[in-house]
């Protein structure tokens, strides 16, 4: 059983997602396998601006047909590729009840006392997005009009405006479902018909959930069944249920884990991390579970995933060296301050001053001024 130390691993990532030489073609970049978070605007440009050679613009971006953002994994906004979107959706059916319930997450709580089944209230709201959503509508309206077709206990009053809502997450989660997409580039929320969508099934397909752990596995492996769980916002049962076939066994530090099988020469003979990026929140590489290999000060895991307002991190040298949070000056330029965790080379701090220009590009910005604290 191949043995491997955790630089090793975080060299492996740095290539298998695209981080280590920059490329042509969105489309072709790795990171869309499993799809691009984008929970923030501008945030799905900045990784592309970490990948790519030509660095696009948010505006420019969104207006490409071939992705489409709707809300998936986790019931988080991920652009897509458009033409694997119904891979997606079938992934995204819940294997069981046990599934469905744990994808409520936060809201699981008002789902156990709304007196139907997790899987019921998420398709009975699946159908009705299906019947609401025929044309572009804000997600307030949506909202609205589903809330009158769902089982009440999917509901909830609302003190702040006086109104009933339907549960937040049972609303994300059979988005996609009912052939619902969001708006690209569209701030607040808008909710769109999905091109040709399909009827609403809920057929479980664990070979299309088997091909999302194998995705997980190869952009952020080795890794094990409990990681792959908190990626898709179920449980480590539910992924087991789904393992992929064709897996290598490898040590980690002493800890088992599983990699494609194919990928395994990629993890024995990783390229150098040789870059500097400046990767935004929520960044695909900031995605990976087992955040005390990505950083294993604890301190500094505190400081690159907080609860709210996550900062970017500085990626060098295959470790995460930093973080970095920007002020807008209304769109003429971006304030950027640069905070390493240890003292960088004068080669990284100007690499990443390089980097800052290319995020400031990505945002529409012409002029910038770099700070370090």
């Amino acid at each position: 059983m191949p043995e491997v130390d955790r630089k090793q691993v975080l060299a492996y990532r740095v290539a298998a997602q695209g981080l280590h030489r920059r490329q042509t073609d969105a489309a072709a970049l790795t990171v869309f396998d499993l799809g691009l978070q984008s929970t923030m605007r501008d945030t799905a440009a900045v990784s592309l601006a970490a990948r790519l050679d030509a660095v696009l613009t948010e505006e420019s971006f969104v207006e490409d047909p071939r992705f489409v953002l709707a809300w998936t994994h986790r019931g988080a906004p991920h652009y897509h590729r458009a033409a694997g979107l119904d891979a997606v959706r079938a992934a995204l059916v819940p294997l069981g009840e046990a599934d469905a319930m744990a994808r409520m997450q936060w809201q699981r709580k008002q789902v156990e006392a709304a007196g139907v089944s997790a899987t019921e209230g998420l398709f009975a709201a699946a159908r009705a997005m299906h019947e609401v959503v025929d044309r572009t509508m804000s997600k307030g309206a949506v909202s609205t009009a589903v809330t009158r077709r769902v089982p009440e206990g999917m509901t909830y009053r609302c003190r702040g405006c006086q109104a009933t809502h339907i549960l937040d997450q049972v609303m994300r989660l059979a988005a996609i479902h009912g052939g619902v997409r969001l708006e690209s580039g569209v701030w607040p929320a808008a909710l769109a018909p999905v091109t040709g969508r399909p009827p609403v099934t809920g057929a479980p397909d664990p070979a299309a959930a088997a091909a999302v752990v194998r995705h997980y596995l190869r952009l952020h492996g080795p890794a094990g069944a409990t990681e792959a769980a908190g990626f898709t916002g179920t449980t480590a049962k539910t992924v087991k249920s789904c393992w992929p076939d064709g897996l290598a066994e490898v040590r980690v530090d002493g800890r088992l884990a599983y990699l494609p099988a194919e990928d395994l020469p990629a993890l024995e003979n990783a390229p150098e991390p040789d870059v500097v990026r400046l990767l935004p929140p929520w960044d695909p590489f900031l995605q990976s579970r087992d955040r005390a290999l990505l950083v294993p000060d604890k301190a500094r895991q505190k400081e690159i995933w907080k609860i709210i307002g996550n900062p970017g991190a500085l990626l060098a040298d295959g470790e995460l060296a930093g973080t970095w949070r920007t002020k807008g000056s209304g769109r003429k330029r971006l304030e950027f301050t640069l905070t390493p965790f240890w003292p960088l080379p004068a080669p990284v701090r100007k690499a990443a001053e390089a980097e800052a220009e290319r995020v400031a590009t990505a945002r529409g910005f012409a002029d910038l001024r770099v700070g370090w604290a």
